[in-house]
C-alpha cells in the first residue's frame, strides 16, 4: 500500500520488481508511452461516458497486479537498462505493432518493448482520448496473441513522464519545485544527435519525440533509433558556412519500408533589414525506398546565425507554432510530429547548443488578453476620476431668517 503523495524512487521500484525475476514466467512485455498518470484511468473513463478508452481486461484477468500512483522520472528513465541488467533477456523492440509476425522463444527469457503512439500527437488532430483508446487496442492485441500461443508473461505499462503534476495547496512549495524540476530534467535523458566534420561539430539535433505517419495508417517512431540507440546513418550530411543538410537514413524502420531518409535543409544568409546573419530551415524532405520523394516547405523556423532554434511543437498540423507545409502530392501522404525540437546548423561552439531562439513570440495570446483587459480597466478608472472631478458644490444658500433666494434664469 502506498500512502498519499508518495513518489516511488528508483531503489523502491527495483525492490518492487524483484518478484518478476523470481517467477516461472521468463517473458516480460514493457508498454512504454510518452506520458501517463494514474489519474488518467479514472478521468478519461468517467468524463466521456460510454467512450471508455480502456476496454481490454488485462488488469481484471491478471492473477496479481501492482498499481503505483507516482514513479520518479529518474526511475522510469533507467527502467529499460535496469530490466536488461536484471536478467538474461532477449531484447525485442516492437515498432511495427504487427504481432502476428512476432517470434517468441518460450525456452529463453524475452523482453518485448512496445513503443506506444504519443498522446501529444497532433497527427490528423488525434485527441488524447482516441490516442489512449488506440494504445489500449495495441495492448490488447499483443497480450491476446501471447495468450493464444500459450506464452506466460508479465506486463508493465508505464510512461516516460507524468501527464499531469499535482497542484494541490497542501503540497509544500519546495516539493512542487522538486517534482517540476525532475520532470524538466527528464526531457534531457539523452544527448542530442551531432554531426562532426574533423574535430568540430557542425550540426546538433534534438527532439523529445520524433514520429511520422504514412498514409494515415503506418506509425513510425524514430525517437529511439535517432537519439538513444543512434541506429541512424548521418554520413550523407553536409556542412558549410552558407548551406547545411542533415541527412538521417534508417534501414527497415517498420515492416513494408526498406529504407527511409529524412533531410533537413538549412541556409545561412545575410538580411539587410536586420543587418545580421540568420539561419533558416528552408525545407524537409522524406525519401522512402529511394524513389517516393516528399517535400515540405517550412514556416517560422529561423534564428540569428549565432543561436539555435527551439520549438515545442513542429509538424504538419495546422495547430502547431512551426508548420511543415506539403510542397508536392507525395508529401500529403505523410504526417510529421516533432516535440521539443532544437536544431543548430551553424556557429556551434564547445559541442553544445547556443542560446535558443524560441518559436513562441514575445507577445502570446495570453499577454495580449492581459494588456487589452488592463487598458479597458484603466480607461474606466480614468473616466470615473474625470467625472468625479467635474462635480461642484452650491455657492449660494437660503437664509431661513431672510427672504427666499432668487436665482435668475440666466444662472
Amino acid at each position: 500500500a502506498m500512502h498519499e503523495g508518495h513518489v516511488v524512487s528508483a531503489q523502491e521500484l527495483t525492490v518492487l520488481l524483484q518478484s518478476l525475476f523470481t517467477q516461472n514466467s521468463r517473458n516480460l512485455v514493457l508498454f512504454l508511452q510518452d506520458r501517463l498518470s494514474v489519474d488518467d484511468f479514472t478521468y478519461l473513463s468517467e468524463s466521456y461516458g460510454n467512450k471508455n478508452p480502456f476496454q481490454n481486461e488485462i488488469l481484471q484477468s491478471s492473477p496479481s497486479s501492482l498499481v503505483l500512483p507516482a514513479v520518479d522520472c529518474e526511475a522510469t528513465r533507467y527502467l529499460l537498462s535496469f530490466l536488461q541488467e536484471s536478467g538474461d533477456w532477449k531484447l525485442t523492440n516492437v515498432t511495427n505493432l504487427n504481432v502476428s509476425q512476432l517470434e517468441v522463444n518460450a525456452s529463453e527469457g524475452n523482453l518485448l518493448v512496445v513503443q506506444l503512439q504519443p498522446l501529444v500527437s497532433g497527427l490528423k488532430e488525434i485527441s488524447t482520448l482516441e490516442a489512449i483508446a488506440e494504445n489500449d487496442k495495441i495492448i490488447g492485441r499483443v497480450t491476446m496473441d501471447l495468450q493464444e500461443r500459450g506464452v506466460h508473461f508479465s506486463v508493465i505499462y508505464t510512461a516516460v513522464r507524468p501527464s499531469r503534476i499535482s497542484r494541490r495547496t497542501d503540497v509544500v512549495a519546495e516539493l512542487r519545485r522538486q517534482l517540476m524540476a525532475t520532470e524538466e530534467e527528464d526531457g534531457l535523458s539523452y544527448p542530442p544527435l551531432n554531426m562532426t566534420t574533423g574535430n568540430y561539430t557542425c550540426i546538433l539535433f534534438y527532439a523529445s519525440n520524433f514520429s511520422l505517419k504514412a498514409n494515415s495508417s503506418v506509425f513510425i517512431d524514430l525517437t529511439n533509433a535517432t537519439f538513444v540507440t543512434q541506429n541512424v546513418d548521418i554520413s550523407d550530411s553536409e556542412c558549410s558556412d552558407s548551406n547545411t543538410t542533415l541527412s538521417l537514413k534508417y534501414t527497415k524502420p517498420v515492416n513494408g519500408i526498406n529504407s527511409l531518409e529524412i533531410r533537413f535543409l538549412m541556409t545561412n544568409r545575410f538580411y539587410e533589414g536586420s543587418a545580421r546573419q540568420w539561419s533558416t530551415l528552408d525545407s524537409v524532405e522524406i525519401i522512402q525506398d529511394g524513389e517516393n520523394f516528399a517535400k515540405f516547405n517550412v514556416s517560422d523556423i529561423s534564428a540569428p546565425a549565432e543561436y539555435s532554434f527551439h520549438c515545442q511543437l513542429v509538424g504538419t498540423s495546422n495547430l502547431y507554432p512551426a508548420r511543415l507545409v506539403p510542397a508536392n502530392d507525395e508529401a500529403k501522404n505523410w504526417d510529421v510530429f516533432i516535440s521539443r525540437l532544437q536544431i543548430q546548423g551553424f556557429n556551434i561552439e564547445n559541442n553544445q547548443f547556443s542560446y535558443a531562439s524560441d518559436c513562441t513570440g514575445f507577445f502570446t495570446p495570453g499577454i495580449w488578453m492581459g494588456l487589452v483587459t488592463s487598458v479597458i480597466l484603466l480607461w474606466i478608472l480614468t473616466y470615473g476620476i474625470h467625472m468625479i472631478m467635474q462635480l461642484t458644490t452650491n455657492s449660494r444658500f437660503d437664509d431661513p431668517k431672510g427672504p427666499a433666494l432668487s436665482v435668475p434664469q440666466t444662472e
